[in-house]
């Protein structure tokens, strides 16, 4: 089960619009598609099926958006973390290619899938800018624009001086900007997927955790604690939750992501007069740090960051020291700013940061490990997931498939490999 440190209030829970909380299951519900999970990925994957006209059932352990979809800073970054376009495109082939297309155009998509269905979730599409914290990282960020520019994305190389201006800081060197991206409110996000799903006839169910699944009779039958579920077709997409409310859901997908704790963080509301300086365009901004250094605005006009810990023994304080100084040292004009929200939640990692995209069984669909990049990609690989459970063949779509690898000694690695990989960052991150 989850402990306080899972659920401490976000800004995204003060700020986000309300949901009328949707009912659990009860007795049996029968239905074309059951999906796992009420997060982006699930919630677009219903979309998807009910705009064509599917009976589709939603069952969410929590609450929609609980997870780490409702948790993460709100960046959408149409690219991944460490799976290169070159790299993707060798490892699968068409597959690959189709796969990085997606992820191009994965931004856009979402702020149009928001601008579609009316979602109210403060988006603003006004770039993403990955700049180099070291000089020497510019050779990363000009293979990064030939490799993205090559397949037709429109980013490009922003020079010193203008990343300067960009930021309002000298203490980056350039960088790869891409305008398709921007940020959102995620929890928002989430439930306004929720609304739009209703809206199109789908069943959401929660507080309904999926404890089995089970196959019988030419049917999957997903058992909660409160009834249960007969489906044709399946998507699980709880991501780097899968095993937090049932260890007898998907024990293979569970044990082949880390699940890691991503901590998030609000200022207070800028003044004005520091708002013109400071990122004055409003782009959403992570740079090549491992140890990432990130922000973005809010409608409030607040600076939401973030950071990692080794340990998470008195977490909150610590990152206000941390990161409040960080921002200091970065940008003068905030003074020692001050937090009024600290959060957490987990993402998925991967041994070898691509996510796995699989059959767990004859239609019943998965993907885990988005690896720090799950906003866009979520909502895309739905619309896919989609066509595949309606009967498109997986040749025509941009779903590279490869079986998950469980890590051995999850248990262990999954407690010690988070710090011991945050120390190996940081060392990286001050050389060359």
């Amino acid at each position: 089960m989850f402990s306080s440190k899972q659920i401490s209030a976000s800004l995204w829970a003060d700020t986000a619009p309300s949901r009328q909380a949707a009912s659990a299951v009860a007795g049996r519900i029968d239905t074309d598609v059951a999906v796992i999970g009420g997060g982006f990925s699930g919630l677009s994957t219903a979309l998807h099926l009910a705009r064509a006209g599917h009976q589709v059932t939603v069952l969410e352990g929590m609450e929609v958006g609980f997870g780490g979809s409702g948790r993460n800073n709100g960046q959408v970054i149409p690219t991944m973390t460490a799976a290169e376009p070159d790299a993707i495109e060798t490892r699968f082939g068409e597959a690959g290619e189709r796969f990085v297309a997606l992820v191009r155009d994965s931004a856009s998509y979402l702020f149009d899938t928001v601008r579609e269905e009316g979602i109210d979730c403060e988006g603003e599409q006004t770039g993403w800018f990955q700049p180099a914290h070291r000089e020497s990282r510019l050779k990363l960020s000009r293979a990064r624009v030939d490799a993205w520019a090559k397949r037709g994305a429109p980013a490009r190389l922003v020079e010193a001086a203008e990343c300067a201006e960009l930021l309002g800081s000298d203490r980056w060197f350039g960088g790869m900007y891409n305008p398709t991206g921007g940020h959102i409110n995620p929890l928002a996000l989430a439930r306004g997927l929720a609304s739009a799903c209703e809206a199109k006839g789908v069943a959401i169910r929660e507080k309904s955790p999926v404890e089995a699944v089970e196959r019988r009779d030419g049917r999957w039958h997903l058992r909660t604690p409160t009834g249960e579920v007969v489906a044709r077709a399946v998507m699980l997409a709880s991501n780097a939750y899968t095993g937090f409310l049932s260890s007898e859901l998907a024990p293979k997908v569970a044990r082949s992501v880390v699940p890691v704790l991503s901590w998030q963080m609000a200022t207070r509301p800028l003044t004005d007069d520091q708002r013109k300086v400071v990122v004055p365009g409003r782009q959403a901004v992570s740079d090549t740090h491992g140890d990432l250094h990130f922000f973005r605005y809010d409608k409030r006009n607040r600076l939401v960051t973030g950071g990692a810990l080794a340990l998470g023994h008195n977490g909150p304080d610590r990152l206000r020291e941390i990161v409040g100084r960080r921002l200091q040292a970065a940008f003068p004009v905030l003074g020692k700013p001050e937090f009024d929200f600290v959060w957490n939640g987990y993402i998925g990692m991967t041994e070898d940061r691509f996510p796995f995209i699989c059959q767990l069984g004859p239609d019943f669909w998965c993907w885990a490990g988005c690896n720090g990049r799950g906003v866009a990609l979520s909502v895309s690989l739905g619309r896919e997931f989609a066509a595949a459970i309606a009967g498109t063949p997986v040749s025509q779509l941009a779903l590279p498939m490869s079986d998950p690898k469980p890590i051995p000694m999850h248990g262990l690695v999954k407690t010690f490999a988070p710090p011991a990989m945050l120390q190996l960052y940081r060392w990286r991150d001050g050389r060359d």
